[in-house]
């Protein structure tokens, strides 16, 4: 699916899951490499099902369930290395995610039970000598064997060639020779690490930017962020210590607000932040509702000055996402 800009990637899916009563899950994904500050995620994906081929499908049902996370879009040119002492990566966390397809489910599962098993190899060798340190080594060759590894050389290309020469029109096209053929051909697009970060954390300036036109919300198929945020079931014991801070408190409203016209509240998922005013009415300031974090890690990847600090909260806390 393509934004009306035509510049940022994304895509969207739709299922129809076989369930007693109709229940259709729908998603929608934003290249968090865009540059238009005022680009806001979540209204995009309001507005996506207010599209005249997608709006009949939620005519007349009823919202039960929102949530938000990033994704690793990496693909096979990005798996880390999978196997360390005491532990192994699996599923999104080692970046299994086909992402032409959007889809990993199927792959983590799978990755879940090659772990399984070279834990158990690992642990029948070790026999009485077992340490605290044990490492799966052959979990790595195991993942290479699979289809896992398969599915993921397949696709290797498609997102990195909308990061190269071809630019978009080229990618969509290249994308779609390369899945048709399987992934047949012998060269494999590399990622610039440097250049992929810089894009990811580059916004142009505000004066440089048109402001969105968004649809208000109806309320039947679109819906404000806030109501949308309280069926995620989010928590966070009020005590605990703070798990979204700055590292300089004069970035926001100098930098973040004076440059970027604040894309903190655009680009979080779940009503985080907000510039507030001031008591004495002489500027704004960044607040920081914490408590609405859905853990998705949207801001500690999109903040163009790098200055939130997220780090891992207390431990029960965060969504509770029923279903999804």
């Amino acid at each position: 699916i393509l934004f009306q800009d035509f510049n940022t990637y994304g895509g969207s899916f739709l299922y129809h899951l076989n369930e007693p009563s109709p229940l259709v899950a729908v998603g929608f994904v934003v290249g968090l490499d865009y540059t238009n500050p005022y680009l806001s995620p979540f209204k995009e994906f309001q507005r996506f099902k207010t599209h005249p081929a997608v709006r009949p499908v939620f005519e007349g049902g009823k919202r039960i369930a929102y949530g938000a996370r990033a994704l690793n879009e990496g693909g096979l040119q990005a798996i880390p290395r999978l196997t360390f002492p005491g532990g192994c990566l699996v599923g999104c966390t080692a970046g299994f995610l086909n992402v032409p397809k959007i889809k990993g489910t199927h792959n983590a599962m799978k990755s879940g039970m090659l772990a399984a098993e070279a834990t158990y190899e690992a642990l029948a060798e070790a026999g009485d000598e077992v340490s605290t340190g044990l490492e799966p080594k052959s979990y790595e060759d195991k993942i290479k064997s699979s289809w896992i590894y398969k599915e993921l050389k397949e696709v290797r290309n498609c997102r990195p060639s909308f990061h190269s020469k071809l630019g978009l029109w080229g990618g969509l096209a290249y994308s779609g020779a390369s899945i048709m053929m399987k992934g047949i051909e012998p060269w494999t697009f590399k990622w610039n690490r440097v250049i992929y970060y810089l894009f990811t954390l580059f916004l142009l300036s505000a004066s440089e930017c048109k402001p969105v036109d968004y649809p208000k919300p109806d309320g039947q198929v679109s819906f404000d962020l806030l109501s949308s945020v309280a069926l995620t079931g989010t928590n966070h014991e009020g005590d605990q210590p703070a798990h979204l801070t700055l590292k300089d408190d004069s970035v926001p409203v100098n930098t973040n607000l004076a440059v970027y016209d604040g894309p903190e509240g655009r680009f979080c998922p779940a009503g985080v932040y907000e510039y507030v005013p001031l008591e004495d009415g002489s500027g704004e300031r960044l607040q920081i509702n914490a408590q609405n974090c859905i853990h998705c890690k949207t801001c500690d990847i999109k903040d163009p000055t790098q200055n939130i600090n997220w780090v891992v909260p207390e431990g029960g806390g965060g969504p509770a996402y029923n279903g999804m």
